[in-house]
């Protein structure tokens, strides 16, 4: 794969009954997107092969991302609310007005324990247990549905696997998303354009920062803003220890998962708090960040930050990294249970539209930091790296190649960070932005992250649209797990890394 600019097509569609050819027999990565777009807009796609809600619930009225689609308690159509201020400019808080249990919308007369939750999973138990039979399947042995979560400790937040199982082998998987829906989109729309900023930290809440670059990064092309040098650099500096932080706890935690607790995991959050450090230095947030913005950054960096950022990028991590890969990926257990499990070819992986670790580790030597540049990112010197067999020891083991390519990058950028501005414009509250569309990407840590922005020329935007990485990374779950023994269901979700505030919005 060579990269390049990404490709848009535009299609009309009737607005009383939406239909559109389906994709996914060409192209399987459109399965759950147009899942999605379906529950949430409304748009048939014929010949679909499993045209389901994806976050909403079978039974759920309405389509919450169409414009004339109301939330239970609806006061305007865009933020600023004048509700919130009825005394002048003191705020009124909404919760404070909002009854118990009202900002809930349910369908008139439904009962959720007698005709939505089960229903909804006799439906689920009746497809585990027609799909991808055997006719030939010599011995009839009774076959068992296995649910794994929502809750959990190895689906990484509330995330359901349903398994169909012949003894310890899986038949078929379906993974169940939803729990942890927000409408994060429909929240995106109401804001104003700054006021979407601290939402991003929120989607994939380990990588905060690279959330929120990329969102800045669309709203700079929508408002044809260039950035200062020096935040050019910071935002590299902050996006590469970004990816050091989630390779390590994506270790860490599989490690867990495979059954070496705590050793991988502590390592991992050792370093991580440190990284932290740096981010609370100049943020004031060890989580959620708020720290990108359209033009710059929102802070220069304090006295002293560069130093000890030097030292943890030439002495500590160096050795702790070190470490670890060692311990990690010539244990003997952990060899055990990831070699030549979760297999993913490189042609699935593409045609799956994976991203990220997870493809780079099926030999697809794809990167938009190399494909598709971004900021400064072609001034330096870096490999793609790239695995051959695609399972799950792959997988964590480039999440390690990555990591030094990451130290490598972060070396160049704190040696040569110029002196200068960090923002290039004064910001305002309602800023307005020029009518226009972009998509906009950037190679997050767990893969391709993209921004679809459309500006009607107002204070808000009037489509926001996120491109969730760890979603399309789930597509081949299915059909990497079949086949595989049930002990093998955690470690392959846990190679694949996941946020579940990003999958399901």
């Amino acid at each position: 794969m060579s990269g390049g600019k990404p490709v848009a097509l535009h299609t009309r569609v009737n607005r009383a009954a939406p239909r559109l050819a389906s994709l996914t027999s060409n192209f399987p990565a459109a399965n759950f997107q147009e899942r999605e777009v379906w529950d949430l807009f409304g748009v048939h796609f014929e010949d679909h092969p499993d045209l389901r809600r994806l976050l909403m619930w079978e039974g759920f009225e309405g389509y919450p991302l169409r414009k004339d689609w109301h939330e239970a308690y609806f006061e305007a159509e865009h933020k600023p609310y004048r509700s919130r201020f009825p005394n002048g400019s003191k705020p009124l808080a909404a919760e404070s007005r909002t009854p118990f249990h009202a900002n809930v919308r349910l369908p008139e007369g439904w009962q959720p324990a007698e005709d939505g939750i089960e229903e909804v999973d006799r439906l689920l138990y009746e497809r585990m247990l027609l799909a991808n039979r055997d006719p030939a399947k010599p011995l009839g042995t009774e076959e068992l549905v296995l649910n794994f979560g929502p809750h959990h400790p190895s689906t990484h937040g509330v995330f359901r696997m349903v398994a169909r199982l012949d003894g310890e082998t899986v038949q078929h998987l379906e993974p169940v998303f939803g729990y942890l829906h927000r409408n994060h989109e429909k929240i995106g729309e109401r804001n104003t354009w700054l006021q979407n900023i601290p939402y991003t930290d929120r989607l994939d809440y380990i990588n905060g920062m690279t959330n929120s670059l990329a969102y800045c990064l669309a709203l700079e092309k929508l408002l044809g803003w260039e950035v200062p040098e020096r935040a050019e650099f910071i935002r590299i500096i902050m996006s590469e220890f970004s990816r050091i932080v989630n390779h390590m706890l994506a270790a860490g935690f599989l490690s867990n998962e495979l059954g070496l607790y705590f050793t991988g995991s502590l390592y991992a959050l050792e370093e991580r708090e440190l990284i932290l450090d740096l981010f609370e230095a100049v943020s004031g947030g060890r989580m959620m960040f708020n720290y990108m913005r359209p033009g710059g950054v929102a802070a220069d960096l304090p006295s002293g930050w560069l130093e000890r950022a030097q030292e943890l990028v030439r002495e500590r991590l160096p050795q702790k990294v070190k470490a670890m890969q060692s311990f990690l990926l010539d244990n003997e257990i952990i060899q055990a249970r990831t070699l030549g499990i979760g297999v993913l070819p490189p042609e699935s992986a593409v045609a799956c539209g994976v991203t990220g670790p997870v493809l780079r580790a099926s030999n697809v030597a794809y990167d938009l930091r190399r494909a598709d540049p971004y900021g400064i990112y072609d001034r330096f010197e870096f490999d793609i790296c790239t695995r051959k067999h695609g399972d799950a020891y792959d997988r964590l083991a480039l999440r390690f190649d990555e990591i030094w390519e990451s130290l490598r990058i972060l070396t160049q950028a704190l040696e040569r960070l110029p002196e200068g501005p960090v923002q290039s414009h004064k910001l305002t509250p309602l800023l307005a932005v020029p009518a226009g569309e972009t998509y906009t990407r950037i190679e997050a840590p767990k893969g391709e992250l993209g921004f679809y922005l459309v500006s009607d020329g107002g204070r808000n935007p009037y489509r926001y649209h996120v491109r969730a990485t760890s979603l399309l990374n789930l597509t081949p779950l299915s059909a990497i797990c079949r086949g595989a023994k049930v002990a093998d269901l955690v470690a392959i979700l846990g190679s694949l890394d996941l946020t579940l505030g990003e999958v399901d919005r």
